[in-house]
């Protein structure tokens, strides 16, 4: 084959520091779009970004050229600056260390942005450590308590 082909579809979950509830509500949307906007410069479809105010649910595929990492670390630091210069109430913001990433099936793609998009009546039953561990059974990945 003379060409590179790959349409990866990715599930990316991650916490602000200490799963602390750092995100305003009426900051959310605009966050959101933040997010999208960087996903766009990195050569990657923003399908769906949403959460709460202590974590961010990302739908999006993954420019073939790209590390999944350098993707996220991309994210967390234009936000973390971003947000520091947009309002002191966000001085003292950051993301916690670490992430999930869940690979999407095309057929799965319709629900997980709904998914995504109902997060705020989701964690009204289940708190985000929760939520994450179920990620983690459901794909079968290994992991220590002491970081989740």
């Amino acid at each position: 084959m003379s060409q590179s082909l790959a349409k990866n579809y990715i599930h990316i979950v991650f916490s602000t520091k200490n799963r602390e509830n750092t995100m305003r509500k009426e900051d959310l949307a605009e966050i959101f779009s933040y997010i999208s906007g960087i996903i766009k410069n990195c050569e990657c479809n923003s399908i769906s970004v949403g959460g709460t105010s202590n974590h961010i649910h990302i739908l999006c595929t993954l420019n073939k050229n790209l590390a999944l990492t350098k993707l996220i670390a991309t994210i967390k630091a234009n936000t973390s600056k971003w947000l520091h210069q947009k309002d002191s109430y966000y001085r003292a913001f950051s993301w916690q260390d670490g992430y999930g990433a869940f690979s999407v099936s095309q057929s799965q793609i319709e629900k997980t942005k709904e998914y995504i998009a109902i997060q705020e009546e989701h964690h009204k039953k289940s708190d985000a450590r929760e939520e994450l561990i179920s990620f983690l059974k459901a794909y079968n990945i290994e992991y220590d308590e002491r970081y989740i």
